[in-house]
Formats: C-alpha cells, structure tokens, sequence
C-alpha cells in the first residue's frame, strides 16, 4: 500500500493512538519520521522511541507519554504543510503555537528542526506540523 501523505500518516498514528490512551504506536519508518519523533522526545512530548525490525519491515515505536492523572501530554496535532498546499516561512514568520504553549516541527537546509531552534539558527524552511 503506498502512502500519499507519510507525515500526515505519522501524525494520525500518534494521534489515534494518544486518543485511545495506548501505551504505544508503531509506525512505518522512514528518516523523516525519526527526525520528527526525536523532536518530539527531545521536547518532552513522548516518552521515547525505538526502532525494530529490518530493511522494508522497519517500524517506529512510539512511547506515548501521559501525567500521573492520565491526562495526555499531547492534545493536539496538525499537519500544516500539505502536499497540494506546501507552506514555507522564513525564520521572521514563524508564529507562536497555541500563544507558546505548543510548539512547531519545519524541515529546514539545517534538518528537522523545532520552531525556537529555526529561530535561534535564524533559518526558514517547510512547515511541517504543529503539536500542542
């Protein structure tokens, strides 16, 4: 089955998975797959990752993060670049998600990057998503 969209794939995986309150989502791996969910680890908004399996059968395990209530620590998921309606923005237009609470994921020159690194580098690029 051939995926139009792996990002937007990615993010309803979590998101699917986050709603159900599972402990995990397994997601076909690819490269820009693992930038976004080291991000996503390195922001604290999963618990971690791990990669298994072999050559085509390489999948993504997400370990999905909830607080000691269990309330989700990740509310929510946009997928803001699409692929009939790409959105680039130079490191001047990046806007705050959710007022500061969120955060945003671009695909720059420099890689995957979170949006107040694309700040820092002073560098612009694809929009990926946003996470709040």
């Amino acid at each position: 089955m051939s995926i139009t969209d792996p990002v937007a794939d990615l993010l309803t995986r979590i998101r699917n998975a986050n709603k159900a309150m599972l402990a995990n989502a397994a997601i076909p791996y690819s490269r820009l797959k693992e930038n976004i969910v080291i991000i996503l680890e390195k922001e604290g908004y999963i618990k971690g990752y791990e990669v298994v399996g072999e050559g085509a059968r390489k999948n993504i395990v997400v370990n999905l993060k909830y607080t000691a209530k269990k309330e989700r620590v990740i509310e929510g998921l946009e997928r803001v670049s699409k692929p009939g309606k790409r959105v680039y923005v130079g490191h001047d237009d990046i806007k705050k998600v959710k007022g500061g609470l969120g955060m945003a994921i671009l695909s720059t020159p420099k890689g995957v990057v979170s949006d107040v690194s694309a700040k820092k580098d002073k560098v612009g690029g694809e929009w990926l998503c946003s996470v709040w």
